[in-house]
């Protein structure tokens, strides 16, 4: 671990995960185009799939010098978002942000085997199991019809990038379906990909049109609090309620999770088990953990027998 991130050297190559600077020399690896993962500068060889890089030009992030495959580093699919992928090379495996569920378009990650594995605990605790995806839906379609009944609308909150698009298409059977304008264009970019996703209007050309009023209606917003401008516009004038997804609603110790009306335990990462059910099927001799409760995570590893330890600096030398 150095300043710029995840370095390993192999074969005389330096290699970067997820650098926070990709203006170096070696091999820059970006996994995924969520902000938090995309490099602040840019000039080197950058790594990743095609899809993180048109993403990423959507959020305003130009990958100079981009290659979408090397001799002997296989992108893996993470499952995180479109495009996300974990890469393998040197019999090391680093996850990126990895997702093993099936989530509607989303499919679970792959995992290869392994000597080192390099693996995010987000969700590193045993409290966070999240419900099976079929409780979800069942769930937020029950509590939907429930407020349409009431002639209520409804704004459907998660990531702008991936867990909406999800939220879309599980949930975009309701209508008449708006879309948050920066939601749309996310969803636009996903419909070129080929990615199967409900038409809807931007909110602002639907407010403009006087549409909002005709209540009730669904809208897939970003996630935000109830402090934000929009949503609290939103509840004055159409008397909207929020029904927010994140991985932290399903504990009460995280408030933040919780900001909306209803808020629903789903997330685009593992949660606890299928992380050690990630880890057993990777066959990893040496586990280190990044990103999330990694001493609390490295410890239970360790519990069931698999040598684990956080990632800190330097703590890559003897396996590089």
């Amino acid at each position: 671990m150095t300043k710029n991130g995840i370095l390993c050297e192999v074969n005389e190559k330096r290699v970067y995960l997820d650098p926070k600077n990709s203006d170096v020399s070696g091999i820059n690896f970006v996994s995924h185009a969520h902000s938090d993962h995309l490099p602040t500068k840019n000039g080197g060889m950058i790594l990743s799939s095609i899809e993180t890089n048109e993403i990423a030009n959507l959020r305003g992030f130009k990958m100079k010098n981009h290659v979408e495959s090397l001799e002997n580093f296989s992108l893996i699919n993470s499952g995180h978002i479109l495009g996300a992928k974990g890469l393998l090379f040197d019999d090391i495996f680093y996850t990126g942000d990895i997702c093993t569920r099936d989530r509607g378009f989303l499919k679970g990650a792959e995992i290869p085997k392994c000597k080192t594995l390099i693996t995010e605990c987000t969700f590193g605790l045993a409290e966070f199991v999240f419900p099976k995806m079929e409780q979800i839906q069942k769930h937020v379609n029950e509590l939907i019809s429930e407020l349409y009944g009431k002639g209520i609308p409804v704004i459907l909150m998660g990531y702008q990038l991936g867990k909406a698009q999800t939220i879309t298409q599980l949930f975009g059977h309701w209508g008449p379906l708006y879309l948050h304008d920066s939601v749309k264009d996310m969803n636009l970019l996903h419909q070129k990909f080929g990615i199967s996703l409900k038409d809807g209007m931007g909110h602002s050309e639907a407010e403009k049109n006087g549409l909002l009023e005709k209540k009730p209606w669904v809208m897939v917003a970003p996630m935000m609090s109830s402090k934000n401008k929009f949503v609290q516009e939103m509840k004055s004038k159409y008397g909207a309620v929020t029904i927010g997804f994140s991985g932290w609603a399903q504990s009460s110790r995280f408030s933040f999770g919780r900001r909306t009306d209803y808020s629903i335990p789903m997330s685009d990462h593992c949660d606890f088990n299928e992380l050690v059910d990630m880890v057993i099927k990777s066959e990893a001799e040496q586990v280190y953990t990044i990103h999330g409760f990694v001493d609390e995570f490295a410890q239970h590893l360790k519990k069931i027998g698999i040598s684990a330890q956080p990632l800190l600096e330097n703590s890559l030398d003897n396996f590089t």
